[in-house]
């Protein structure tokens, strides 16, 4: 028959079973989510692989069973440090039907030239603000993701004038020279303009942003990076050239959509740069 996950045969003498995963982004993790096996633990690599000394992510914890109100077990992990493998161990045999581990990408950057064109959005995919999230979260990854709300009246007439904004994290600080925005599967509710801005930003200053909801009396000095541009339903919009301002290195970038409505994807093509930025003078009004 066939088993969704993994699971192992009965052990019938001492010890426990094993695999080892590599992540499919080096990063540091927040938390592993564990579907139904006795009981785990995690750790992770720098030794050989089938060494025995591997640093302990989690520590052996007992697991509920596999019903439906009981099959997701959340476990805290505090381990501060990039990784690149897990080693799942379970005691003594049993099945998991998913692992999923949460965390913030790390990309070795040292291993990336300058001259290299990547999309420095995707690698860590941070949202830090939004003007709002009604249908979704505008994490950018999937199509049904970044919905912003709609605000209309019985007969779909817009009651508040404006738009809508989120701001994501660069993953690394970078010079952007192509923009690809996709409104997929978004047919009649895409928005009808966009602006996409950018600024830097040091940790200290997004942290302090984030607890003010990114109002401020030291608000980001916003830069337009790509000037206000009619969308399309459905259709994968592409940047580049003269289209993009040069506004040299960032760290934020804010989407504007106007007036409303969803966006599927949001690539940012450029090359990484140093810490030490520079910050050109063209502000945004918005």
């Amino acid at each position: 028959k066939w088993m969704d996950g993994w699971e192992t045969r009965r052990k019938r003498m001492p010890g426990h079973n094993w695999c080892i995963i590599q992540l499919g982004v080096p990063g540091i993790i927040h938390e592993p989510k564990y579907k139904p096996v006795r009981s785990c633990r995690t750790g992770v690599n720098h030794p050989p692989l089938n060494s025995d000394s591997w640093e302990e992510l989690v520590p052996m914890t007992k697991l509920k069973p596999g019903y439906s109100e009981s099959c997701h077990n959340y476990l805290n992990v505090t381990y501060p440090h990039r990784v690149t493998h897990i080693r799942l161990n379970i005691y003594p045999d049993g099945g998991i039907a998913r692992l999923k581990v949460y965390g913030i990408g790390k990309k070795d950057w040292s291993t990336v030239s300058s001259q290299d064109l990547v999309d420095i959005v995707a690698l860590v995919n941070v949202c830090v603000g939004y003007s709002d999230a009604h249908f979704g979260h505008p994490c950018i990854g999937r199509a049904d993701n970044m919905v912003l709300k709609v605000k209309v009246d019985e007969k779909g007439i817009l009651q508040v004038p404006g738009f809508e904004w989120a701001i994501l994290r660069l993953g690394h600080p970078g010079i952007i020279s192509k923009i690809e925005l996709d409104t997929n599967h978004f047919k009649g509710n895409f928005p009808d303009s966009c602006q996409i801005e950018a600024c830097c930003l040091t940790p200290d200053e997004e942290n302090n942003l984030i607890r003010n909801q990114w109002c401020s009396d030291k608000p980001p000095k916003w830069r337009i990076l790509l000037p206000p541009q009619k969308l399309k339903a459905h259709h994968r919009h592409l940047f580049s050239g003269e289209s993009v301002v040069q506004c040299g290195p960032v760290t934020h970038v804010r989407l504007v959509i106007v007036p409303d409505g969803g966006v599927s994807r949001l690539r940012l093509w450029g090359r990484p740069v140093s810490n030490n930025m520079t910050r050109p003078q063209q502000i945004s009004k918005l």
